[in-house]
C-alpha cells in the first residue's frame, strides 16, 4: 500500500512504526472472512484493510480526526484475527494499537462516551471500586429498562447472584511447592477475576503447588493495564505496566529468582507479552519492560512446558473449548489447552468456527454492546451444537460474557486440570450435580 505521510509526522517513531506496517499490506483481503465486525456489518470500513485505509489517511492528513474514522476505529475488537490469518505478516496489532492512543490524543467525544470510558479505567483495576460498582449495578438492574447503549450493557453485565468473598490467596505471600521444587513463578491474580471467580487463582496456585512449583504472589503487581489499553488510554495504562513490572523484577533479583510469570487470563498474558514493545522507546524502562515480556506464561502454556501428572482419576465429561482470540491469535497459543485436557482424561470438542469472536474483547461489549451481542448469538449456537458437558475457555472476560446462555457449566481450563489431578470438583459442576440429584429424587417420589 503506498503512503505520503509527511517527513513531519514521521518524525514520530510511532507514526513511523505505523507507516511501515502500512506499507506490508498489500490489500489482498484474505483478513476479510476471519473478522468478526466485517462479518456482522458487511462494511469495508470495518474490515481491518479498510481500518488500515482509515489509519493511513488519518496520519497523512494530520489534525484531529473524522468522526467517521473513529466510529470505525472504535468498532474494533481487537481480537487479531486478520494478523494471525495476514499472509504478509501485517502487525495489525500495533498499527491499531496506536491508532487508537492517537484518536485518544486528538480527538473530543461526546461528554457521556467520555465519562464511560474514565468509569471504567478508575473501576476495572481497582478491586475495591470494582467490587463496589458491581453491588451499585446491582441495585439498579431493576431500572435497566429506564437506559440504552453501555450504560445498559454495564447493568446487563452485572452478577444476578451475589459477588463470591476475597480470596486470601490474592494477598502478597509465598506458596510453597509439594516435593521437590523445580520451578519458581509468580502469578498475576488480574482485577476483575479476583471479584468474578476468585477460585480460577486458588485453583491455578493449588496445580502449580501439586507439581513442582513454588507461587510468589507479589507485593504491589495488580491491574496489567489492558482494559485502558484497548481504549487508546496509555496514559492510564503506563503507571499499571511500570507498577507491575517493578513488582515482578523484585521478585526475579531476590534469591531463587523467577522462571516464570503466570497469568491465567489470556487478555492480560497479550498485554504482559507487549510490555516490551509498548516501553520501547524509554531508556528506562525498555530492558525492564523486556524481561518482563519474556518471563510472561499462560499456565497451559507453562503446564505443557513442564507436564501434567497422571490424572488420579478418569473425567467422563465432553468440554467444549472456547479458545479466548487474545489467546489464538494474541499469544498464538492454540493446542496446548487442547492437549493438557485430553491428556487430563476429558474428551476434548472444539467450537466450529472457533476463530471468531464472541463478542468481549475487554470492554467491548459495554462500549460497543449492539455488535458484541450479534457476535455472542453466532457464539453460543456453535458451542451449543456441539452437545457438550462442559465449556472451558482460559479468559474471564469470554466466560462471563457466554455463561449465562450456553445452558451447561462454564469453568476455567485450570480448574478441569486441578480437578483431574487431585483437586475440588469445580463448584459449578457440583452444583449441577446436586441440582440433578433433587430433580430424580423428586421425579422418583412422584412415581412412588
Amino acid at each position: 500500500m503506498k503512503t505520503s505521510i509527511s517527513e513531519a509526522a514521521l518524525a514520530n517513531p510511532d507514526i513511523a512504526l505505523a507507516n511501515d506496517i502500512i506499507r506490508t499490506c498489500v490489500h489482498c483481503g484474505i483478513c476479510l472472512s476471519h473478522c468478526p465486525t466485517y462479518q456482522v456489518r458487511h462494511d469495508e470500513n470495518d474490515s481491518p484493510r479498510g481500518r488500515i485505509m482509515l489509519i493511513r489517511d488519518m496520519y497523512e492528513q494530520g489534525g484531529t480526526p473524522d468522526a467517521k474514522t473513529v466510529e470505525h476505529l472504535d468498532r474494533c475488537l481487537t481480537c487479531l484475527a486478520c494478523e494471525a490469518i495476514c499472509p504478509s505478516g501485517v502487525q495489525y496489532s500495533k498499527l491499531i494499537g496506536h491508532g487508537l492512543e492517537h484518536v485518544e490524543a486528538t480527538y473530543r467525544r461526546p461528554l457521556l462516551r467520555r465519562v464511560i470510558r474514565r468509569t471504567l479505567t478508575v473501576l476495572i483495576p481497582s478491586s475495591r471500586l470494582f467490587r463496589l460498582g458491581l453491588l451499585a449495578g446491582k441495585l439498579g438492574r431493576p431500572f435497566k429498562w429506564m437506559f440504552s447503549g453501555s450504560l445498559r450493557a454495564m447493568l446487563d453485565m452485572t452478577p444476578k447472584k451475589g459477588l463470591p468473598p476475597a480470596s486470601s490467596v490474592d494477598r502478597p505471600q509465598v506458596f510453597p511447592a509439594q516435593g521437590t521444587r523445580r520451578a519458581r513463578v509468580s502469578i498475576l491474580n488480574g482485577c476483575v477475576q479476583t471479584i468474578l471467580d476468585p477460585k480460577i487463582n486458588e485453583a491455578t496456585i493449588r496445580l502449580l503447588q501439586r507439581h513442582g512449583v513454588e507461587v510468589v504472589v507479589a507485593r504491589g503487581a495488580g491491574c496489567c493495564g489492558a482494559p485502558a489499553e484497548h481504549m487508546g488510554m496509555e496514559q492510564h495504562a503506563l503507571p499499571l505496566v511500570k507498577a507491575n513490572i517493578d513488582a515482578w523484577l523484585r521478585e526475579a533479583e531476590a534469591p531463587g529468582g523467577l522462571d516464570a510469570i503466570i497469568v491465567n487470563t489470556s487478555g492480560c498474558g497479550t498485554s504482559l507479552k507487549a510490555y516490551g514493545h509498548a516501553l520501547r522507546l524509554d531508556p528506562a524502562w525498555k530492558e525492564k519492560a523486556a524481561r518482563v515480556s519474556a518471563l510472561a506464561k499462560d499456565i497451559t502454556e507453562f503446564m505443557v512446558g513442564i507436564g501434567l501428572q497422571t490424572p488420579r482419576t478418569h473425567r467422563n465429561l465432553r468440554v467444549v473449548y472456547h479458545s479466548a482470540c487474545s489467546m489464538q491469535h494474541g499469544q498464538r497459543i492454540v493446542h496446548q489447552p487442547l492437549d493438557l485436557l485430553r491428556s487430563a482424561g476429558f474428551e476434548v470438542l472444539e467450537v466450529p468456527d472457533g476463530f471468531m469472536c464472541c463478542g468481549s474483547a475487554g470492554v467491548y461489549n459495554l462500549l460497543q454492546p449492539k455488535i458484541a451481542g450479534e457476535l455472542k448469538q453466532r457464539k453460543v449456537a456453535n458451542i451449543r451444537s456441539v452437545g457438550a458437558d462442559v465449556a472451558a475457555s482460559g479468559n474471564i472476560g469470554c466466560m462471563t460474557q457466554l455463561s449465562d446462555s450456553i445452558g451447561i457449566p462454564f469453568v476455567h481450563t485450570v480448574e478441569l486440570l486441578d480437578w483431574a489431578t487431585g483437586g475440588p470438583e469445580p463448584d459449578t459442576l457440583r452444583a449441577l450435580k446436586a441440582l440433578a440429584k433433587d430433580r430424580d429424587t423428586a421425579r422418583r417420589r412422584v412415581n412412588a
